[in-house]
C-alpha cells in the first residue's frame, strides 16, 4: 500500500513545478525574430508569362503568339461542325440519368467545361433533340476557336469550341442557350 504524502513532500513538489515549468520554456524554439520583406522586394517569375492567342498579350509589352500552322481548310470546318452538333446531342437529352448524362458529354468537353457541367442537372434543360445542321461563325485570324449555332427544339444554341493545333481536336467549351 502507498503512503500519502507527508507535510514534508508537498513543499518540495510545490516548490520543483515552477522549476520544471521553466526548463521546457527554455527548451522551446525560439520565435523568428528576422525583419519582414519590404513591399519592395523583387520576386522572381516562377513561369513564362502567358499570352492570350488572338486578344493580345495578358502583360505589358508582349506579344500574342501567331496562328502558325493553323488555317480554316474545309476539313477543319467539317470536324468543328460535327463537334458541335454531337455535343449538342449529348447535350439536349433531360431524360438521361445524369451520371450517364455527364459521362457521355464530357468527351466533347474542355477540362473547364467538364468541370461547369458536372453539376448540371439535366432535367433542367429545355432542348431534347438537335433540329437542324450546325453553322459556324469563323473567324479567318483566329484558328483556335469558332463559334457554331446549333438548331435545337428549344431554339438555337450558341456552342463555342476550342482546339489547341492544327490537328488537335475541337472541344467545346461553352454551350450557350438561346435568348428569349
Amino acid at each position: 500500500m502507498k503512503k500519502p504524502p507527508t507535510l514534508l513532500t508537498v513543499p518540495l513538489l510545490t516548490a520543483a513545478l515552477p522549476a520544471v515549468a521553466l526548463l521546457c520554456v527554455s527548451c522551446a524554439p525560439a520565435a523568428d525574430t528576422a525583419p519582414a520583406k519590404s513591399a519592395g522586394s523583387t520576386i522572381a517569375a516562377s513561369a513564362p508569362v502567358s499570352l492570350s492567342a488572338g486578344s493580345g498579350p495578358q502583360a505589358p509589352g508582349g506579344t500574342a503568339p501567331a496562328a502558325t500552322g493553323i488555317t480554316w481548310d474545309q476539313v477543319s470546318k467539317d470536324k468543328a461542325v460535327e463537334t458541335a452538333r454531337n455535343a449538342m446531342a449529348d447535350f439536349a437529352r433531360p431524360a438521361v440519368e445524369e451520371k450517364q448524362w455527364a459521362d457521355d458529354l464530357a468527351r466533347w468537353l474542355t477540362p473547364q467545361a467538364t468541370a461547369d457541367y458536372s453539376a448540371v442537372d439535366p432535367a433542367n434543360i429545355p432542348a431534347s433533340r438537335v433540329t437542324g445542321a450546325a453553322t459556324l461563325s469563323v473567324d479567318d485570324a483566329n484558328g483556335y476557336g469558332v463559334t457554331a449555332a446549333v438548331p435545337t427544339n428549344a431554339g438555337t444554341y450558341t456552342v463555342q469550341l476550342l482546339r489547341t493545333g492544327k490537328d488537335a481536336p475541337w472541344k467545346v467549351n461553352r454551350l450557350t442557350p438561346p435568348t428569349s
